[in-house]
């Protein structure tokens, strides 16, 4: 099974690599000069000129392929995916990245996420080109990166057949394992008793509801607590979505599968923090006793939640999970959910929100995904 640090390689064996050059518009003409003779003949008829996005491959005299020309953006912020995506641009072999990348470790980390296929039902894309990991970036740091990213996307592409609240705690558990890591699972009459909104949620499918629970690292440590949503399946409940808005809703417990991700890369990386998480785990389906529009329900907090649409469930589950994770204050409580279309509608298919009444901290998340130009807009509470 393929795997990222099949990917990106340890920086031996540079000599057998062929190397990649990035340029811009710019840059082209100055670059094209420093060519031979036939290499730049050989990029002019296949009309390369430094576009972002394009590439061209320069054979040696003897035809074999000596170097990749890759065109970028007239940026100055790195965008790793513009040479990331040459892991399956590029025919299958062994890459090494020179001095002209401007951020060598986002682009081995953009490669490895583009070389991601979910293979778990058929035969997959072509065979992904390898990289050497780049002089002067800690392979391990990026390969912890990748990993949370797969299995991310792992957890979220199963169809909801194979990736239901049992399926999804064994994969917390396989997950925390190496680590050691202490799991706790409510569910049953513990679970209707402690998180009844979970419970109300979940208590239709016969799939049960529960909620998993992780700690690990030090008690005296800094909190920090990540809370994902973890449903499994939503047809909407009662207030069922159509056809269209249903076709996708695997992918509804995308929160639990991202906190998983970080809270393994937390792990890998040895931080010095006491790490909890949280994933209230459910389907939200139609049956005779599933909650109604109109119900009352109690919470943990002891407040009551009116239901007025059964399609928003999952700041049910949040509800709870995070009255748990307020009790021990934390210094540091980062939700995570696929919860509302409207946030499409706000910012469009690409463009993440995230909420906080810490300034402070919105202005940290503002100055790293500027860093690594993977944009986020704070929206107010």
């Amino acid at each position: 099974m393929l795997k990222p640090e099949n990917i990106l390689l340890p920086a031996a064996g540079r000599s057998k690599a062929i190397a990649i050059t990035a340029v811009s518009k710019s840059r082209w003409t100055a670059v094209k000069r420093s060519l031979s003779t036939a290499a730049r003949t050989w990029a002019e008829a296949h009309g390369f000129a430094g576009k972002a996005g394009t590439h061209v491959a320069i054979p040696d005299a003897k035809g074999t392929v000596s170097l990749i020309v890759a065109g970028v953006s007239e940026t100055s912020v790195a965008e790793p995916f513009e040479l990331g995506r040459l892991a399956r641009a590029l025919p299958a072999g062994l890459y090494v990245l020179d001095d002209s990348v401007a951020n060598p470790r986002l682009t081995a980390l953009g490669w490895c996420l583009e070389a991601y296929a979910f293979d778990a039902y058929g035969k997959t894309k072509s065979e992904p080109a390898r990289l050497l990991c780049p002089a002067g970036v800690e392979r391990a740091e990026v390969l912890r990166g990748a990993d949370a990213a797969w299995l991310t996307r792992d957890l979220i592409n199963t169809p909801a057949s194979d990736m239901g609240p049992d399926e999804l705690e064994a994969a917390v558990r396989a997950g925390v394992r190496a680590f050691k890591a202490r799991v706790v699972v409510t569910k049953g009459a513990a679970l209707e008793r402690n998180f009844p909104m979970v419970h109300h949620v979940g208590k239709a499918s016969p799939r049960a509801p529960r909620l998993i629970d992780v700690t690990w690292g030090p008690a005296r440590a800094p909190k920090v607590t990540l809370v994902g949503k973890g449903v499994c399946f939503d047809t909407g409940g009662l207030d069922i979505k159509p056809a269209s808005g249903m076709l996708l809703m695997k992918k509804d417990m995308g929160g639990a599968a991202t906190v998983l991700g970080l809270a393994r890369m937390i792990m890998a990386a040895k931080l010095p923090v006491r790490l909890r998480v949280l994933i209230p785990a459910a389907d939200n389906v139609i049956a005779g006793n599933a909650f109604r529009p109109g119900d009352v329900l109690h919470s943990r907090k002891g407040i009551t939640v009116e239901i007025g649409n059964t399609d928003a469930e999952g700041r049910l589950l949040l509800g709870d999970a995070l009255a748990l994770a307020d009790e021990e204050r934390p210094d540091l409580l980062i939700d995570m959910a696929t919860l509302t279309g409207a946030a499409r509608v706000a910012l469009g298919p690409v463009v993440p929100p995230f909420y906080t009444d810490d300034d402070r901290l919105a202005e940290d998340i503002a100055a790293f995904e500027r860093n690594v130009n993977d944009p986020l807009w704070r929206l107010p509470l």
